[in-house]
């Protein structure tokens, strides 16, 4: 299992995808006492989690658990062979090392080196003691070589605190060194901890061997007044000892869906980053979150950036996590400008998350915006707070709790065992709001795009040139009649039916939009989806547009002016606001960037221009250019559009490499964008608002017919057209991003929420860096290829696009269309095999079906069977009652699938033996009754989940379960 470590990337595995759903806890004493009965407490704790927990075919395998604790001056003072400065005044490196003998030696001389590279004296080595005896078979060969180091405070550094920054400067570049090494075993390399405050034991344990590995914990001197702890349960799990919890700083029930985006806008802020706590150190940190590491991992190493930089522990997790703020009127206004100011400076870490942190001094916990983790807690009448992801993890009589309660929604509370209380979240907040003047650093930085006054001269639709340029970007008479006309006349998007039976995009004979190359991701596994109607007061489209300021200039408030904008769709004036901002803002300067390529270079062109655009937006930046305007409307007969998600995500990336992202916003002028998918690819990789001109002209030309339809009613004027388009857009995007559970755009804009389906790995890797790919397949030189078409059927010769646009067919088959599974023959020939139980036609149906797959309308149909040589002996194959033991439903909800697929598997499971699963939707509770024999429901299901309490969870529901599934 390499070293214990997470396997390579390989066939259709992606170690990126992993996830988990755990359960977390701490016990704590307010005033500070230090127990061991505390440590103890926290065992305690771990093991009552267990049922959080999972076991795989090794019985005595687990996902990993572990414990944080406070330093336990005494003890180590009686355990190591060597003097121990004052408590504060050393510090301990708890470390996992390769088994190797000369690996581990190199990597303890590396270890060393820094530490004295630094100025801190290196005090010794200890060998942890542990009893490996319990571990399962799967886990042994994993299991490192555990130490600890000792390091005392150096000279230079004049206290505590300072110390604690120099321990995570050393950390870090030991950690980089050591993953850039050519170490044999290096990936068994990890700090759990280097502190002078905390130390974390963990593994890959069960909850129950925590204590019973790891010797230390059982001694009476190890002594703390918190035990944070963490057990594990990875929904698709690997034995890695360093994916346990806690981390350094946190312990994380729940997944960050923005992962991606937040990595890249942590890595874009390098060069614009500076600190005056952290100085030259500030560099030597590089690369922060480094690849492969898991989201709470990552979460953890930017706490610790901001908590190192100077922000307090709340400070620093009230910016990562923020409440719902924008679309909250009852929020007073000191901390709806906190929220504001910092929104400017880092972008939600937003998912289903309970996060407990510590820093050793202070312990607490906080929930996301949407409550959707569970966190309980009590307070005890002799000083002591218990937390877990539910009620009864410690056996508390009733007679000594004097508070029980539970974390809300994007709420927080903190223990301040150096003050010795508790500060709740209105104390923790009204503190931090008022604590500087951000509604006057506002009032300086932040402009409202809508205060700015209009400009003359926006661009006018050119009737003449309509056709032409709505055919260049591969508009259809679909495009119009289903996707436009809808959203003008509703103000939302068309509802449409499930299931697609249109090829993939790779497959088409027909040249596609790049989008429909990404397939968005949603919410699975242990993640619910956000109500985008119910749960709007969470959500918001609220974007920033231009620099963002220095994350660590924690006095830098009003030095860098940023755009806001209420939603991310631009109308025409809007973009001439922003094209010609500096006329009226000092702060701005905006230049435009063609997004096309000649002609006359035809395929080849393609790859060209797009260096050509990425260097002229870096030298633009260089020239203090802070706003980027990537524009397509230059297309004409002489110059092919490069498609504006290529462009941007181009663009995006090469700023990011080049570590200038941060200090440019970026804009899209395109006649790309139609449909929602379009502004969600965009968002996505990094566009922080769009301007569809095309579909606006579109619109202006739509009005005069639409007028004259017979039976079309409320035909709305240009300006209320283009306001309905706005709004169906952005409604559209809180579905997309409510699908993943992401609440706000800020979030979404980078976070690459898409897989690429019929892409290639190189393609990806070059432009749309990070995104996953699985199945290969076209590059830059088909992409080029199908752009070219586009504009050769807008401005060639052929007459059958002189007149009017191409029929489309994704939506409704159409001769010249998009190719179907579902055509007139094959629903012909199903219909009349069933009606007139006709065998026949049921074979020229599946005759049709099958050719159609072999014709490559499908991905199953890139498959073949490998049939063996010799057929294996029906005596040697596994009987069916066996077979079938193995079948699993899963648990889909009632409302992905449908009330006929849905009951259909219940019964099959009733049939089988099995157990089927309601998943988050509920069930009717017709399919509760028994049936008029008297026998049970075939269609009830066995198993009943209830998700955060949302989805049709009654007490009726409940009691016809078998097993009640809690997510």
């Amino acid at each position: 299992m390499n070293n214990g470590a997470l396997p390579p990337k390989q066939g259709l595995y992606d170690p990126a995808n992993e996830h988990d759903a755990c359960g977390v806890g701490f016990v704590a004493h307010i005033k500070g006492e230090k127990r061991h009965e505390i440590v103890r407490q926290g065992l305690t704790i771990l093991e009552r989690l267990h049922h959080r927990g999972a076991v795989g075919a090794d019985p005595r395998a687990g996902d990993g658990a572990g414990m944080l604790l406070q330093l336990p001056d005494a003890f180590f003072r009686a355990v190591v062979d060597f003097d121990l400065p004052a408590e504060g005044d050393y510090a301990v490196g708890m470390l996992f090392l390769p088994r190797d003998e000369h690996a581990r030696h190199e990597a303890e001389k590396t270890v060393e080196g820094y530490i004295a590279f630094e100025g801190q004296r290196l005090l010794g080595w200890r060998d942890v003691p542990v009893e490996n005896s319990g571990l399962g078979y799967s886990v042994l060969p994993t299991e490192p070589v555990i130490r600890q180091v000792f390091v005392g405070r150096g000279a230079k550094c004049a206290d505590q605190a300072a110390f604690e920054r120099k321990l995570f400067v050393i950390r870090k570049q030991i950690e980089n060194r050591i993953r850039e090494s050519a170490l044999e075993g290096k990936q068994a390399f990890y700090f759990t901890s280097f502190s002078s405050r905390t130390v974390v034991y963990k593994g890959m344990l069960l909850a129950g061997q925590v204590g019973e590995y790891y010797k230390d914990l059982d001694d009476e001197r190890m002594v703390s007044a918190l035990a944070l702890v963490h057990q594990r349960f990875s929904t698709n799990t690997f034995p890695t000892w360093d994916l346990a919890h806690p981390f350094r700083m946190i312990a994380h029930n729940g997944e960050i869906n923005t992962l991606r985006g937040n990595v890249n806008w942590m890595a874009a802020r390098r060069e614009s980053m500076a600190s005056d706590i952290l100085g030259s150190d500030l560099e030597k940190i590089w690369p922060l979150i480094p690849e492969g590491q898991s989201d709470s991992a990552c979460f953890d190493n930017a706490l610790e950036l901001l908590v190192a930089g100077g922000y307090s522990l709340a400070h620093a997790m009230m910016m990562l996590i923020p409440e719902a703020w924008s679309g909250n009127p009852l929020m007073d206004k000191d901390r709806r400008a906190f929220y504001e100011y910092h929104a400017a400076l880092m972008e939600p870490w937003d998912g289903p998350a309970a996060v407990a942190f510590t820093d050793g001094r202070q312990i607490g916990a906080t929930l996301d915006r949407n409550g959707l983790r569970p966190a309980r807690y009590l307070v005890t009448d002799d000083d002591l707070v218990v937390m877990g992801s539910e009620m009864g993890v410690l056996q508390i009589p009733e007679e000594k709790i004097i508070k029980k309660w539970r974390l809300q929604p994007g709420k927080m509370f903190l223990i301040d065992m150096e003050q010795g209380r508790i500060i709740d979240d209105e104390e923790i907040k009204s503190g931090l709001s008022t604590a500087k003047p951000y509604q006057e650093w506002l009032d300086k930085m932040q402009i409202d795009l809508h205060h700015l006054p209009e400009v003359v001269g926006a661009m006018s639709p050119d009737p003449a040139t309509l056709l032409d340029r709505q055919q260049a970007f591969g508009y259809t008479q679909e495009d119009v009649k289903f996707l436009l006309t809808p959203m003008i006349l509703t103000g939302q998007e068309a509802i449409g039916s499930m299931g697609a039976d249109n090829p993939p995009a790779v497959l088409s004979n027909k040249p596609k939009h790049l989008s429909n190359y990404f397939k968005q991701l949603f919410a699975q596994v242990t993640n619910p989806p956000i109500d985008p109607i119910r749960e709007e007061i969470v959500m918001s489209l609220v974007s920033l547009i231009g620099p963002r300021p220095n994350l660590l200039g924690l006095n830098t408030g009003g030095e860098y002016q940023r755009l806001e904008v209420s939603q991310p769709v631009l109308t025409n004036e809007d973009l001439e606001r922003i094209r010609n901002i500096e006329d009226n803002c000092q702060g701005f300067r905006t230049k435009t960037l063609r997004m096309t390529f000649s002609a006359a270079d035809g395929e080849a062109g393609m790859g060209p221009a797009l260096d050509e655009l990425c260097h002229a937006a870096e030298q633009a930046v260089r020239d203090d250019y802070n706003i980027l305007i990537l524009s397509d409307r230059p297309v004409d007969a002489d110059n092919v559009a490069i498609p504006a998600l290529l462009a941007t995500s181009a663009v995006h990336h090469h700023l990011i490499r080049h570590g200038m992202r941060t200090d440019v916003g970026l804009v899209v002028e395109t006649g790309a964008a139609i449909e929602v998918h379009h502004f969600a690819t965009l968002a996505g990789y990094g566009a922080e608002a769009i301007n569809p001109y095309l579909a606006f002209d579109t619109i202006q030309a739509m009005l005069p017919s639409l007028m004259q339809t017979p039976g079309v009613k409320d035909v709305p004027n240009l300006v209320e057209a283009r306001y309905r388009y706005v709004k169906a857009v952005g409604k559209g995007l809180f579905k997309v991003m409510s699908k993943m559970g992401i609440s706000t755009y800020q979030s979404y804009c980078g976070a690459q929420i898409f897989d690429a389906v019929g892409l290639s790995t190189q393609f990806v890797e070059q432009y749309f860096s990070g995104t996953s790919t699985t199945i290969e397949g076209i590059g830059l030189g088909e992409v080029s290829a199908e752009a070219v078409r586009w504009h050769r059927d807008a401005f060639g010769n052929a007459q059958i696009y002189r007149g009017h646009l191409d029929v489309g067919g994704d939506y409704a088959f159409r001769l010249r269309g998009e190719n179907h599974v579902w055509t007139p023959e094959t629903i012909g020939k199903l219909q009349h095999a069933v009606r007139g139980n006709d065998a026949r036609s049921y074979a020229e149906f599946s005759r049709i079906i099958n050719e159609q797959n072999e014709n490559l309308l499908t991905l199953r149909g890139l498959f073949e069977f490998k049939f063996a040589a010799e057929a294996v002996p029906l005596d040697e194959v596994e009987p069916a009652k066996e077979i079938v033991k193995r079948f699993a439903t899963g648990a889909m909800s009632f409302g992905s699938i449908s009330y006929e697929a849905h009951s259909t598997l219940a019964r099959a499971m009733n049939t089988i033996g099995g157990k089927s699963n309601t998943g988050e939707g509920g069930e009717e509770p017709e399919r509760f009754n028994p049936l008029p024999d008297g026998s049970r429901n075939p269609e009830r299901s066995a198993i009943k989940q209830v998700a955060s309490g949302r989805f049709g969870v009654t007490t009726e529901y409940l009691v016809n379960a078998d097993d009640i599934q809690i997510k």
